[in-house]
């Protein structure tokens, strides 16, 4: 015999960075496991430690982070735990991103500007992940800036059937907020067998998130619409495009968004918005302010999506199959 042979089971281990964990308990609850035990704290200069309290040699460890503001403060942590997992001898690295930061940034609009959505697939893949597993990115296409495995879900189950439950499907049309979401408002018209409309808009290219919103196509006249988009940074483009709908006869106007950024402005936006009611995931942490001053939002759980399609990947499962009825 010129080998050793062992007869070891397979063990998953779940970490989750200081970003957002309130997702990550959640998550971790679905699963039943524990976060396991990390130690991290700031330097005073600003300068992140990570240290794990349990051995991660040979496991098959799936680290949480969502990019949250501040966003380059905990895409720099979650880095560091990843790197920190590689030279801990972990089996494989499964990076779990509920929202990847610069998504946005995905192509080149006018010369001399970066792709870093590219960037940071390139400094994941450079730390040491595996895998990448996300919920809705901002574009197909980033699945292919990581040279590795990429899940992609979607929230628009779990979105898309708590509308069901609340709107009257007959008077129900899902509108998209730009030419860029058509394709995904068509699948919420399948799957809520309804019309769809689009607002036609034009970006200010010199001016960050300054949007004019100039035609609705489509009939929403005294229809019930269901604004969809992926997120929502300063409400600018959602609340615009509402205006636009109520403009054309909505007799409401309903909007869901995977991600809730909702950063400067937002706040004051969706409260003097005629939007009746927002909702989101829990792929971000949403404002407490938010939370407390605006009774028209609401946020639904992404945990079970995410806890299903990592215990996929853990049994070498098909994560596809999740999605199949889409």
């Amino acid at each position: 015999m010129t080998g050793i042979k062992t007869t070891g089971e397979k063990k998953m281990m779940f970490f989750s960075g200081r970003a957002h964990p309130e997702l990550a308990e959640e998550v971790a609850q679905q699963l039943g496991v524990g976060v396991v035990p990390t130690k991290a704290f700031d330097f005073a200069n600003g300068e992140i430690y990570v240290r794990y309290q349990e051995s991660a040699r040979g496991a098959d460890c799936f680290l949480i982070q969502s990019h949250t503001a501040p966003i380059n403060k905990w895409i720099m942590e979650q880095l560091i735990m990843i790197d920190a997992l590689k030279r801990a001898s972990a089996r494989s690295i499964t990076v779990i991103v509920p929202f990847y930061g610069y998504a946005r940034q995905d192509k080149k609009h006018r010369g001399r500007e970066p792709i870093s959505a590219r960037l940071i697939a390139d400094l994941m893949k450079t730390a040491g992940a595996d895998r990448i597993l996300t919920v809705d990115l901002h574009t197909d296409q980033i699945q292919g800036f990581f040279d590795g495995p990429v899940d992609h879900l979607f929230a628009l189950p779990l979105l898309a059937d708590y509308v069901k439950r609340k709107v009257d499907r007959s008077k129900l049309t899902v509108v998209s907020p730009d030419a860029g979401r058509v394709r995904v408002a068509d699948r919420w018209c399948d799957r809520l067998g309804a019309p769809l409309a689009i607002v036609h808009k034009r970006r200010d290219k010199d001016v960050a998130n300054q949007v004019t919103v100039h035609e609705v196509v489509g009939d929403v006249k005294g229809r019930i619409c269901v604004l969809v988009d992926d997120m929502i940074d300063t409400g600018g483009t959602i609340c615009a495009a509402a205006d636009a709908l109520f403009a054309h006869g909505a007799e409401d106007v309903i909007v869901t968004a995977t991600h809730g950024v909702l950063s400067g402005p937002a706040a004051d936006r969706l409260k003097n918005s005629r939007v009746s009611e927002f909702v989101f995931t829990n792929t971000l942490p949403t404002p407490g302010e938010l939370h407390e001053e605006l009774d028209k939002i609401t946020v639904l759980s992404i945990a079970p999506t995410i806890a299903s399609a990592a215990r996929e990947v853990f049994e070498d499962g098909s994560v596809t199959s999740l999605f199949d009825e889409q």
